[in-house]
């Protein structure tokens, strides 16, 4: 008999049930895109119902951004400290209740609360998620776990265009609001049922436990936001973050206004654009991760399997910087989604390298920095955004300068962790 005949035994007998947690993980940050995206896709319509200017609306965005940012950071050392079960399941109360509660807003002062206690409570999804990625999956799985759960906010993202114009249609815009709410909150209920450490889960056999646990142990003791600031590999992540996170928050927030203003789109077909755009995008983020994994796979270093993964994409986001010269409907809803698709592909590996590089127990508060970073960074899009609109009366600066951030956030991590090597905190 051959190895390779001998050896497929002993892969099958690995069971896959961390694929169901990764299920799950995917099932909330659908649920977090379509409470973070309803605002902007029916921004259109409640901006005419309730007379909002276009700094006004960057405002809210704003105030949203700014308790993202604060919170990503306080999220991150919580997660550290209380696991991803109990962290993840406080973060979903806190931002489903605000999300619903967007139904009883009436003034623009209203939208700056139930925003901002939104943008607190979703801050704690990716620290959390990737918390769960880091304790369910080896390193050589961990790109593409992300990249799997990650693809959720572009299904939440084609949700929202088709569904929220329908409800809305029916019932009114705050009905929207309720309706999705409700139907996510059944969330929870799954995520406490099932959720539980590798070594904890009575679903998981001895061969999973030992394949999920095939990496080098990390150190017992715990490591706050304070001990991982000094490391340059913090700060490739937070710059990193804080130079491509602007740019998907431009499209959530404001790509339904450009395709409606650009091509004055009717409510039908509105939905249909944007759910081709993310639909592009989620191949990006499952991609992202695949391709990562499989250069590992082949033998290639953790250092040399993201960082090239990442300058493809890079460049692949490139045509950002003539979108605006595309004047049919449909090419331009292409380069679009291809240009999101490369947002994706880059996060998607990005996400991963706190966890290939620091022990377990740091990885929340490396996300927490980095995750206030790039919230921070969404604050200045936020205003730039608005005052160029406003000021210029279109979008071709904001997507010049998307077009290049990747490279440039790439030479940032290169530069600060030029190795990639594995951080002792």
């Amino acid at each position: 008999m051959s190895e390779t005949t001998a050896a497929a035994p002993e892969v099958a007998r690995v069971g896959r049930y961390r694929w169901v947690i990764c299920g799950l993980l995917f099932l909330a940050v659908v649920i977090n895109y379509v409470d973070r995206q309803l605002l902007g896709v029916l921004k259109p319509f409640i901006s005419k119902d309730l007379g909002w200017s276009e700094t006004n609306y960057a405002d809210i965005v704003f105030y949203f951004q700014a308790a993202y940012a604060v919170s990503y950071l306080l999220f991150g050392a919580f997660v550290d400290r209380v696991g991803a079960k109990i962290g993840y399941a406080v973060a979903f109360i806190i931002w489903q209740a605000a999300h619903i509660a967007h139904a009883g807003a009436r003034e623009l002062s209203h939208f700056f609360i139930v925003r901002m206690v939104l943008g607190a409570g979703e801050a704690g999804n990716f620290p959390a998620g990737i918390k769960a990625v880091t304790e369910w999956f080896p390193k050589k799985e961990r790109a593409l776990a992300t990249g799997i759960f990650n693809a959720g906010s572009n299904i939440g993202a084609i949700i929202t265009p088709l569904a929220a114009p329908i409800i809305m249609t029916l019932w009114g815009w705050q009905m929207a609001f309720i309706v999705t709410g409700v139907i996510g909150s059944l969330w929870l209920v799954a995520w406490l049922t099932i959720y539980r450490e590798p070594a904890k889960h009575p679903k998981v056999g001895a061969a999973e436990l030992a394949y999920i646990q095939q990496d080098p142990a990390d150190q017992d003791e715990k490591a706050g936001w304070l001990k991982v600031l000094g490391k340059r590999e913090t700060w490739a992540f937070a710059l990193g973050k804080f130079l491509i996170d602007p740019v998907w928050w431009m499209l959530l927030f404001w790509l339904p206004d450009f395709f409606k203003k650009t091509f004055e789109l009717d409510i039908a077909t509105f939905g249909l654009v944007l759910a081709a755009v993310y639909l592009i995008s989620d191949v990006g983020s499952v991609a992202g991760g695949w391709m990562s994994s499989q250069l590992m796979r082949m033998g290639r270093s953790i250092n040399f399997a993201r960082k090239m993964t990442m300058l493809f994409w890079a460049l692949a986001a490139l045509p950002y910087l003539f979108i605006t010269q595309i004047h049919n409907l449909w090419a331009a809803t292409a380069v679009v989604g291809l240009v999101a698709a490369a947002h994706q592909a880059f996060s998607a590996n990005l996400y991963t390298l706190p966890g290939d590089i620091f022990p377990r127990k740091a990885v929340g508060s490396v996300i927490g920095i980095g995750g206030m970073l790039g919230g921070i960074g969404g604050m200045v899009m936020a205003k730039s955004v608005g005052h160029v609109l406003e000021g210029l009366g279109g979008y071709g600066p904001i997507f010049a300068v998307a077009g290049t951030i990747y490279l440039l956030a790439l030479l940032v991590i290169h530069l600060l962790s030029p190795k990639l090597a594995t951080v002792t905190v």
